[in-house]
């Protein structure tokens, strides 16, 4: 039985762990054909190697432009036209607002929102007509948070971007739709807690966020964007898909 993204070509930004890893296997257990982009090639090639079905990897940063047209037109080589692009690289960084440095802001805005904005613009040229994009944003894009200011304005960011680029891209027929997830379980707990105790003790205080009492799996995520990026969301355009257990709503 044929996948539901068969022949498909999808390209994964930040595609090497957590959301993007997961969502790059179950894309090419559908049956696209799958590229990942990541900063660390040792990670990229285990990656690549977890995802099999002849996906690829490629290393660069996505704040970097010369490394998003290197992506695409390897991609293209490659595959061909993209029919499916995740924007999905990102970065956490938490700190209260006295003590947030210039550098901080620079790093998480170069990668949350600007990479974000050129990844679409240099994919444009390589994009198939009818394209799906999806923008991973985060719940805290509309809840005040303490140490979020910044992380939280460029998931904002990006939400917005989904709406002024889809509208943007009417002419052909490419829509771009917003992933927003609440607490999920990904190594990013691991850049935020000094010790394996700590990475459960901030999962556990994550979980009590959620109505559901619980943090989501990546796989939960991946199955999300999986509906966002096949024809089952054909009428779904500078829209949100909210899969935060409850938070936003209870």
């Amino acid at each position: 039985m044929s996948g539901r993204l068969e022949n498909k070509v999808a390209v994964i930004t930040g595609g090497n762990s957590g959301i993007g890893l997961a969502t790059a296997q179950l894309f090419a257990e559908q049956g696209a054909k799958v590229a990942i982009t990541g900063r660390r090639s040792d990670v990229v090639n285990r990656a690549t190697t977890a995802i099999g079905h002849g996906a690829i990897g490629i290393v660069g940063d996505v704040a970097k432009l010369t490394d998003l047209e290197k992506t695409f037109s390897t991609v293209h080589e490659k595959f061909g036209k993209i029919d499916v692009l995740i924007v999905n690289a990102a970065i956490y960084a938490l700190a209260p607002l006295a003590s947030f440095t210039e550098e901080m802001f620079d790093r998480l805005t170069d990668i949350n929102f600007k990479g974000a904005f050129f990844t679409v613009q240099k994919a444009l040229p390589y994009l198939r007509d009818g394209a799906s994009i999806v923008l991973t944003s985060s719940v805290v894009a509309e809840k005040g948070v303490p140490n979020h200011s910044i992380y939280s304005a460029t998931k904002a960011a990006v939400r917005s971007l989904a709406r002024s680029l889809s509208a943007e891209l009417l002419d052909r027929k490419i829509r771009v739709n917003v992933l927003t997830p609440g607490p999920v379980d990904t190594p990013v707990f691991e850049s935020i807690a000094p010790t394996p105790e700590a990475v459960e003790a901030t999962k556990a205080a994550m979980s009590q966020f959620a109505p559901v009492k619980r943090i989501a799996s990546a796989g939960e995520l991946a199955e999300a964007a999986l509906f966002l990026a096949s024809d089952a969301s054909a009428f779904m355009l500078g829209s949100e898909l909210l899969i935060d257990g409850g938070i936003k709503s209870l």
